[in-house]
């Protein structure tokens, strides 16, 4: 399919309808790598296709040792793949999604 001219618009609903989740990691300060945000592709709008971050890592600072402090924190939206995940057999807690407490690390 390497030779074909797609036109931008079918390539990129492709994409939004092949991929669920977003799973993004960078490379801290302190040299490691945290995942910094998860977000779920929920379609598209014109030419743009969207996305809802589920969660994400607030950094609060550099620790003592040098490694950065933080926490994942979940952006208190519901992932429209529940259903999905719930008729494959996994169950998340809707508590998850909307916890206060950060999870730290």
């Amino acid at each position: 399919m390497g030779n074909m001219n797609l036109p931008e618009k079918s390539v990129r609903q492709q994409i939004s309808s092949a991929i669920s989740i977003v799973v993004q990691a960078t490379r801290m300060s302190d040299g490691t790598r945290k995942v910094t945000s998860i977000a779920e592709i929920t379609g598209m709008e014109e030419h743009v296709i969207s996305m809802q971050e589920i969660f994400t890592f607030n950094k609060k600072g550099i620790g003592p040792d040098g490694k950065v402090i933080g926490a994942f924190q979940p952006t208190r939206i519901r992932p429209k793949f529940l259903e999905r995940l719930r008729v494959s057999g996994i169950v998340l807690p809707p508590s998850l999604f909307e916890k206060e407490t950060p999870v730290n690390y």
